[in-house]
């Protein structure tokens, strides 16, 4: 049952890999500074050093939202079941899902269905509601500041001299959004593994070891590039047009805003992030810029994320620790 449950925790890293990854290469690859394979390969690295920068985001989920003495690992391998399912769903029809609120959900959830209320902690909820506020409103501040801060610093620059100039400055704002996607997503599902290490007995306590970094980023980045070029047309093609210039500014002020999540050790949510710096940018230009459309389906997604997954979790929960008994 242990290797079964790592087994699924790895599983929703490999979805993330495929609907929240490919959020930190999306503008970098729509607005063809880069090919899909540099991206992916640029991604890939500088998610697993970001991954790698810290361990507040993994210890607020492996700790911090549920009471790790009253659940089991039947309980975290109900989440992942949740997980899996709402996220599969999602990524065929091209949207992004925020696995982060996935994460959140589906252990809360099956906590609720292993142990009652009692097995959530308030400090951790109360982290969870700020990485909200942190990706909806800096996300979209952040993105409108930046970009019209650009249009009046640039203002009598020739088009030509910004397309080249931005061109070369996405490369880095691309790396900076991949690193602070490790340091914040990339980190969600390791705390969920050392989790159930501990849960299972391979760890005295809570402990994120170098080895785990390694296997989860590698395993989302496999994700990534198996199926990451649906959430890239939508996210970069399908919610606005964009230049060098824009992806610049999108991915500058959402990388800054999940870095500062990271360092405060809140969970936010890349999707929700780079989704509203997006709009930001593209409501520099007119409101009409956005798709508003294609905007409503993802804000849809978002909001069933909670539910959905929650609701598979306990139900399997329930179902398995029935079993059990």
């Amino acid at each position: 049952m242990l290797l079964g449950v790592l087994f699924l925790v790895l599983a929703a890293e490999f979805v993330n890999g495929w609907t929240d990854a490919p959020n930190s290469i999306a503008t970098v690859v729509s607005t063809r500074v880069l090919s899909p394979g540099k991206a992916l390969l640029m991604a890939s690295i500088l998610n697993a050093l970001g991954a790698l920068s810290g361990t507040a985001v993994a210890a607020t989920i492996g700790k911090g939202i549920v009471d790790p003495s009253v659940i089991n690992i039947y309980t975290v391998g109900a989440a992942m079941v949740g997980i899996v399912f709402w996220s599969t769903l999602a990524w065929y029809y091209g949207m992004p899902t925020s696995e982060s609120h996935a994460l959140i959900a589906g252990l809360t959830g099956a906590a609720l269905a292993t142990a009652g209320p009692k097995a959530l902690i308030l400090a951790g909820w109360e982290k969870v509601g700020t990485g909200l506020l942190f990706s909806t409103f800096l996300g979209f501040g952040g993105g409108l500041a930046l970009m019209t801060s650009i249009y009046w610093i640039f203002q009598k620059a020739h088009p030509a001299l910004i397309r080249r100039l931005f061109g070369r400055l996405q490369i880095l704002s691309a790396g900076f959004m991949a690193f602070s996607h490790g340091s914040n997503d990339g980190q969600k599902f390791i705390g969920a593994f050392c989790l159930v290490l501990m849960l299972g007995g391979v760890t005295p306590e809570f402990h994120v070891p170098a080895w785990v970094i390694l296997l989860c980023a590698t395993v989302m980045a496999v994700g990534t590039a198996i199926g990451g070029w649906r959430i890239v047309k939508t996210m970069g093609i399908s919610l606005t047009k964009l230049e060098p210039v824009h992806g610049f500014a999108a991915e500058t002020a959402a990388a800054g805003t999940i870095v500062l999540a990271s360092h405060l050790g809140i969970p936010l949510s890349t999707t929700h992030t780079i989704s509203t710096t997006i709009m930001g940018v593209g409501a520099t230009r007119r409101f009409s810029a956005v798709r508003w459309g294609v905007t409503r389906n993802i804000v849809t997604a978002w909001i069933l994320t909670f539910p959905i997954c929650g609701l598979v979790a306990w139900g399997t929960a329930k179902i398995v620790m029935w079993f059990v008994r």
